[in-house]
C-alpha cells in the first residue's frame, strides 16, 4: 500500500508490514521520534524500495509462522543494500531464517509482560538497564542466530534481541511500539538516531511545508472544491489548501441532514469568519433522507451517503467554476480501517471505498498520511482556533451510522436533542479536551419503563464515550457517576420517547468507537 500524496520529507523510514496489527503503531512512535516513516507491503520489490532512499527499514510482526508454506516474506536483496534493518517478534524469525538461522515452534509460549535480560548495550539497548521488562505476543522462537549475529538480550526461555553490528541489522522478539513497553521509545531512538542516522525533521512545520508544496505540485492552476464538514480534518485541510493555492479553492458545505443540533449554522459563520475564503452551503437533507429510506445494512448507508455526496458535489461543481479537484480530511486511521492488502476492512469510511469509480474530480488529500494528533499539531502550526482543533471526531456520514437501523427523521430529532445534552454536560464537567469522541447512539429498540405512574414503552440512547490518540486502539471512559446521573435524567426528562439510558463500556478493539 503506498499512501496517496505521501510527502517528500527529508528522510524517511519504511515500515514493511507483514499483517500485524501493531504495523501502524510502529509508525506513530517513529513519528513521534520525529521521523517520517510509511508502511510498504512485506512483498514490496528491492528497487521499488530502495529508490525512496530510506534511512531504515522495519519489519513488522505478524500472525504467520516463518516455516509454514505461503509465510510472507520479503525480497531478500534488501539485505544488501547496507540500511539498517530492525526486525520486530516475526520481523525477526524472518530474519533469522533468511540469513541462516533456525526458527521454530516454542515449547513455552511468551505472551505479556516478560523479562528480559540485556547481554549487551552496545546497540538497541544503549542506556537502558540490565533487566527490563517487555511486551512479548509470540509462540515460534529463534533457535541459533544467523552467522555474523550475536544475541543481545533473552528471557528466561528464548532469544529476546539479536544484532549483527557490522551490517546495522537488528531483531527483537518483544514489541517496543507497544504502551505495555514502556521503555520501547528508547529502542525506536537508539535505532534511528544511532543507527540510521536520522534526524528529527518531522514536525508540525514541516509537515505544514511540504503539505503546501504537494498540493501546489499536484494542483498546478486548477481549481479545488473542498469537502468541509466543520470537524478538525476537513478543517485543516482546507487551511492546508488555501495556504497553498489561495482563491483557486471553494469550500463547499454540505448540509446532509444528519449533523448535530444547529452544527449547520455555526460550521458555516466559524469558517466564513476563519477562513476568508468562499464557502458554498449546500442543503440537501431531503435528497439522502429518501436514498436511506428503509436502508438498515451499515455498509449499505456508508456506500449510499459517499456515493450521493460525490454527485451532489460534482453537480454543484459547475456554480463553483471550472472545478478539476476535490480536497477532503482522508485519514490514514479511515484507509486501515477501509482495508488494505494486508488490513481486512473493518468498515468503509465514506471518503476511502464509499465514492464512486465514476467520480470526475481529482481527489486532493494532504492529511490522508496522518493520525488524528499529528492532524491536531497541524492545525495548531496553522493557526486554527483552539474549538476547531480539539472538536471532537465526527463522521462524514454523521447521525446517519449512530442511528441503528433505519434513519428516519424522527429518530434524527431524537438522537440530536440527546446528543446535545450529552456535549453540554461533558463541558460542563470540564472532561470535554480529555476525551476522544463522546455522543450519543439511538439503539433499535425499545423496553418498559414508568413516568409519572403511567407506564411507557420507550426508546434507549447508549452513551459512548472513550479516550485515545489516534482511534486505531481505544479504551471506554471511567466517567464519573455523578455526570453519567446527570446526562441519564437529562435525557430521560428532556428527550421525548426515551426511557431508558445506557453506557458502552467496550474498548477498541474489540469493538470499534462507531457502532456502525
Amino acid at each position: 500500500m503506498t499512501i496517496q500524496n505521501s510527502p517528500k520529507a527529508e528522510e524517511l523510514v519504511i515500515v514493511l508490514d507483514f499483517g500485524a496489527q501493531y504495523s501502524q503503531l510502529i509508525a506513530r512512535r517513529i513519528r513521534e521520534c520525529h521521523v517520517y516513516c510509511e508502511i510498504l507491503p512485506h512483498d514490496t520489490p528491492a528497487g521499488q524500495l530502495l529508490a525512496r532512499r530510506p534511512k531504515g527499514i522495519v519489519f513488522s510482526g505478524g500472525p504467520s509462522s516463518v516455516y509454514e508454506d505461503g509465510a510472507p516474506v520479503c525480497d531478500p536483496q534488501i539485505f544488501d543494500a547496507g540500511i539498517p534493518i530492525l526486525g520486530i517478534c516475526y520481523g525477526m524469525q524472518l530474519m533469522a531464517k533468511l540469513l541462516g538461522g533456525s526458527v521454530s515452534a516454542g515449547e513455552q509460549r511468551e505472551y505479556g509482560k516478560t523479562e528480559i535480560t540485556v547481554l549487551d548495550h552496545g546497540d538497541l539497548f544503549q542506556d537502558l538497564n540490565p533487566r527490563l521488562i517487555a511486551w512479548m505476543s509470540h509462540g515460534d522462537r529463534v533457535d541459533s542466530v544467523p552467522p555474523g549475529f550475536a544475541e543481545t538480550a533473552r528471557t528466561s526461555s528464548a532469544l529476546a534481541a539479536m544484532s549483527d553490528r557490522s551490517r546495522r541489522i537488528f531483531g527483537v522478539q518483544f514489541h517496543p511500539e507497544v504502551v505495555h513497553t514502556p521503555w520501547g521509545a528508547e529502542v525506536f531512538r537508539n535505532f534511528l538516531y544511532r543507527q540510521c542516522g536520522c534526524r528529527q525533521t518531522w514536525t508540525p512545520a514541516s509537515v505544514v511545508t511540504t503539505a503546501v508544496r504537494g498540493i501546489q505540485d499536484q494542483v498546478g492552476d486548477g481549481r479545488v472544491a473542498c469537502a468541509l464538514s466543520g470537524g478538525v480534518d476537513s478543517a485543516v485541510t482546507a487551511a492546508l489548501v488555501h495556504r497553498a493555492i489561495g482563491d483557486q479553492l471553494t469550500c463547499v458545505f454540505m448540509d446532509h441532514g444528519f449533523l448535530r443540533k444547529e452544527e449547520a449554522g455555526q460550521v458555516v459563520r466559524t469558517f466564513r469568519e476563519n477562513f476568508h475564503v468562499n464557502l458554498v452551503h449546500v442543503q440537501a437533507q431531503e435528497r439522502f433522507l429518501s436514498r436511506l429510506a428503509g436502508v438498515v445494512d451499515p455498509e449499505e448507508k456508508r456506500r449510499i451517503i459517499g456515493e450521493e455526496y460525490a454527485n451532489v458535489l460534482e453537480e454543484n461543481a459547475s456554480d463553483l467554476g471550472d472545478v478539476q479537484f476535490l480536497a477532503q480530511g482522508t485519514l490514514y486511521p479511515d484507509v486501515i480501517e477501509s482495508g488494505t492488502r494486508q488490513a481486512a476492512r473493518i468498515k468503509t469510511h465514506h471518503n476511502v471505498g464509499g465514492l464512486p469509480e465514476t467520480l470526475k474530480l481529482q481527489l486532493v488529500e494532504p492529511v490522508r498520511y496522518l493520525f488524528k494528533d499529528e492532524v491536531r499539531a497541524v492545525g495548531e502550526e496553522l493557526g486554527l482556533p483552539d474549538d476547531i482543533v480539539w472538536r471532537h471526531p465526527f463522521p462524514g456520514p454523521g447521525l446517519a451510522i449512530r442511528i441503528l437501523g433505519e434513519v428516519t427523521p424522527d429518530g434524527l430529532d431524537t438522537l440530536r436533542e440527546a446528543d446535545a445534552i450529552i456535549i453540554e454536560e461533558i463541558m460542563a464537567a470540564g472532561l470535554y479536551r480529555r476525551l476522544f469522541q463522546c455522543f450519543g447512539i439511538l439503539a433499535p429498540i425499545k423496553s418498559v419503563g414508568v413516568m409519572g405512574d403511567q407506564r411507557t414503552y420507550g426508546g434507549a440512547i447508549v452513551l459512548r464515550a472513550v479516550t485515545s490518540d489516534d482511534a486505531m486502539t481505544a479504551d471506554w471512559a471511567q466517567l464519573p457517576y455523578e455526570v453519567l446521573s446527570r446526562i441519564s435524567v437529562r435525557i430521560m426528562n428532556e428527550v421525548p420517547g426515551v426511557n431508558r439510558v445506557a453506557y458502552d463500556i467496550s474498548s477498541k478493539p474489540p469493538a470499534t468507537i462507531e457502532w456502525e
